[in-house]
C-alpha cells in the first residue's frame, strides 16, 4: 500500500534539500551517501526515499530550487520600471542577496552539475542560459556597441557571472561589506 502524504510534505522535502545542500557543498555529491543525508535529516533512508526516489533526485532538487529562485530574480528585475542599467543593478542586487542565503546551493550548482542525469542536467543548463541571456540583453542595451559583436557581449556577460557566482567561496556575510555593495561593485565593473 502506498504511503499517504503528510500535511507537512513540502516542508519536509525542503528540509531534506537544505540538509543535502549543506552535505553536498561540504563533501561533494559523491562524498555524501543517502545514509548521510538521512542521518543529517534525523530520519531513515526509507523515509527519505518516500520524498525523493534517488540521491540524484535530491541533487536535482537542490539545483532546481536555486536556479528557479534566480529565474524569479530575473523576472522581478525585468518587471521593474527603469532603464537597462537600473534593471541590471536590481538584478545583481537580487542575485547577491540570494547567493548570501544560498551559498551551499550555489556551490553545489557550480561543482556537481555533471553528476545529474543528462535530462535533468539539460533542464538546469537551459535555466542557466535563460539567466545569462537576460543579463546579456541588459548589458547590450547599456552598451549598444555590443550588439554588433555577440562574442564580446557573451564574454562580458560571462565575466560578470564569473565574478558573482564565486562570491560564496570568499564572501563573509558578517563582514563590513554588504551584498548590495558587492552588487554595486559588480555593476560598476561591467557597466560603469
Amino acid at each position: 500500500m502506498a504511503r499517504t502524504q503528510a500535511a507537512d510534505y513540502e516542508e519536509r522535502r525542503e528540509a531534506i534539500v537544505e540538509r543535502a545542500a549543506d552535505l553536498f557543498a561540504s563533501r561533494g555529491f559523491l562524498g555524501a551517501s543517502v545514509s548521510d543525508i538521512a542521518k543529517a535529516c534525523k530520519t531513515s533512508k526509507s523515509l527519505l526515499y518516500h520524498y525523493y526516489p534517488s540521491k540524484e533526485d535530491v541533487l536535482y532538487a537542490v539545483m532546481l530550487s536555486h536556479v528557479d529562485r534566480l529565474v524569479d530574480d530575473v523576472d522581478e528585475a525585468l518587471a521593474r520600471p527603469g532603464d537597462a542599467g537600473e534593471k541590471l543593478r536590481v538584478l545583481l542586487t537580487l542575485f547577491m542577496r540570494h547567493y548570501v542565503g544560498a551559498a551551499a546551493r550555489q556551490k553545489v550548482l557550480l561543482n556537481d552539475l555533471d553528476n545529474l542525469p543528462a535530462d535533468k542536467r539539460a533542464a538546469i543548463v537551459a535555466k542557466q542560459r535563460q539567466l545569462v541571456d537576460a543579463a546579456q540583453a541588459l548589458i547590450t542595451e547599456i552598451d549598444p556597441r555590443l550588439a554588433e559583436d555577440k562574442t564580446k557581449a557573451r564574454a562580458k556577460t560571462m565575466l560578470l557571472f564569473g565574478m558573482i557566482n564565486w562570491t560564496g567561496h570568499w564572501y563573509d556575510a558578517s563582514g563590513p561589506i554588504k551584498p548590495d555593495a558587492i552588487a554595486d561593485m559588480a555593476y560598476d565593473m561591467v557597466a560603469g
